[in-house]
């Protein structure tokens, strides 16, 4: 992290990042890959971040962003509490697990969105539609403790063991193991985006949210900082929510015009993105970021002290930390 002003005069990655000149932004790895150990790529979500940079409201906070991806699957969480980046986009459940057990000096600065995007995936001649239709199948998954208890959770939820579900660490073929016949549902993948997609390519499928059954609401993605630059330089961070929220408004009033931005911005050799899909996800994504009760950005301590309270309960935390060593409301 830069201590150092004027207004950022270090490199920054903001992955599918985005970030440069002083404020490095880190944005998370994407956990749900089509194709093998691929690397992560700018998505419908970042939406409003190429509008923020390409209409200039980062800038007018004295922030330069330039978009770069991380190299490993953890970068927006590990950089950021290194002091190599100052912002990361991340997953709300690792932020509590990094703190509770590691200790990791980091808090989330606002939430992105405001429900889970991860769901049980299938195809539909599996007749898979909650977690009743679990019993007796293969459902692959990333390896992940996370989700090894979100599926203890929802089958317990319908009066069922996890142990009825053959549990199979697939790592990042999520897709294709479902494709290929080798289990019959995954958990892990993105309603915004591995759906459409399925969808895109003559798919048929079926999938349900995996939080709601004894699992509390969560956000699929926060922005977080380390507790130095919270302290020491709030006040950069309150500019970059700022321009991000201005981004998120143009997005908002205007989907395809921002999705444009972000088509043109794409990295159309190595990483195209397909028209269609980026906008069935805008179109799944917008009602999530934001409603009329809860604003862009917004993060409550009861959703923070919520899932603090599900993740000791299920013994994914070695202990329960307090709301405020996870979280922090900059904005007024």
């Amino acid at each position: 992290m830069s201590g150092n002003l004027p207004l950022f005069n270090k490199s920054s990655n903001f992955g599918v990042e985005g970030y440069d000149s002083g404020l490095k932004c880190v944005l998370k790895r994407r956990k749900c890959l089509r194709r093998g150990n691929s690397p992560p790529r700018a998505n419908a979500i970042h939406t409003f971040i190429y509008t923020a940079i390409e209409r200039g409201y980062y800038a007018e906070e004295g922030l330069e962003v330039k978009e770069r991806f991380p190299a490993n699957a953890n970068d927006a969480l590990s950089l950021v509490a290194a002091g190599k980046a100052e912002i990361g986009m991340y997953y709300q459940q690792d932020v509590i697990q990094a703190v509770a057990n590691q200790g990791t000096k980091i808090k989330s600065i606002g939430a992105i969105v405001q429900s889970p995007l991860s769901v049980v995936l299938s195809l539909k001649d599996k007749n898979i539609t909650g977690p009743e239709n679990l019993v007796g199948k293969t459902v692959g998954y990333g390896g992940t403790a996370l989700s090894e208890a979100v599926v203890k959770s929802m089958m317990e939820y319908v009066g069922a063991d996890a142990s009825d579900v053959n549990l199979i660490d697939v790592g990042f073929e999520l897709m294709s193991s479902m494709t290929t016949g080798n289990v019959d549902a995954t958990i892990g993948c993105l309603v915004n985006h591995e759906v459409p997609q399925m969808e895109e390519e003559g798919f048929d499928v079926n999938y349900f949210m995996a939080a709601g059954y004894g699992i509390p609401n969560y956000y699929e993605e926060v922005f977080l900082a380390n507790n130095e630059m919270i302290q020491q330089e709030p006040e950069v961070l309150e500019g970059f929510l700022r321009a991000s929220k201005k981004g998120f408004e143009d997005f908002k009033n205007d989907p395809n015009g921002c999705l444009a931005i972000l088509m043109n911005n794409q990295n159309e050799e190595n990483f195209p993105l397909t028209q269609s899909v980026e906008e069935k996800s805008c179109e799944t994504l917008l009602p999530l970021m934001e409603s009329d009760e809860v604003p862009f950005l917004t993060q409550t301590e009861e959703c923070w002290q919520e899932n603090i309270d599900w993740m000791s309960e299920s013994g994914l935390i070695d202990k329960k930390v307090d709301v405020s060593d996870v979280m922090v409301n900059l904005q007024e």
